[in-house]
């Protein structure tokens, strides 16, 4: 009878152990993404700010019907002609959160059709 060698039939779990735990330090030292921030630093504290949406804004609701200043505004042209040309360079639209997108890139289309420079939205920030 041939007797077997013990050697052969183990599996190698101490590399694998040695492989993981290099790795994991790897990734500790070489995973700082950015510098701590200075420990006498206070931020900004926003939560008790009142906010409201810009003036000149376009507000869009959830059927589409638009206003400007709480006044109803019929077509893009209507929005755009009046304004200067500063306020046509850029011009910012608030959306409902029920409108369909469909509903806010014809609306967008049709602003940078009439003469809007940039169109940009804006959105709640969520943390």
């Amino acid at each position: 009878m041939r007797r077997r060698d013990a050697r052969k039939e183990r599996e190698p779990t101490i590399a694998l152990i040695n492989i993981v735990f290099l790795m994991l330090i790897f990734f500790l030292v070489a995973g700082t993404i950015a510098p701590p921030l200075d420990t006498d630093l206070k931020l900004v504290r926003t939560a008790d700010i009142d906010t409201s949406a810009p003036s000149d804004a376009l507000v869009v609701h959830e059927n589409g019907d638009m206003t400007h200043k709480g006044n109803a505004v019929a077509s893009a042209n209507d929005y755009i002609a009046p304004l200067k040309d500063e306020a046509r360079a850029t011009v910012r639209i608030i959306p409902d959160r029920n409108l369909p997108a469909e509903t806010l890139v014809r609306i967008g289309r049709e602003l940078r059709a009439a003469g809007a420079g940039r169109v940009l939205i804006v959105t709640e920030r969520g943390l």
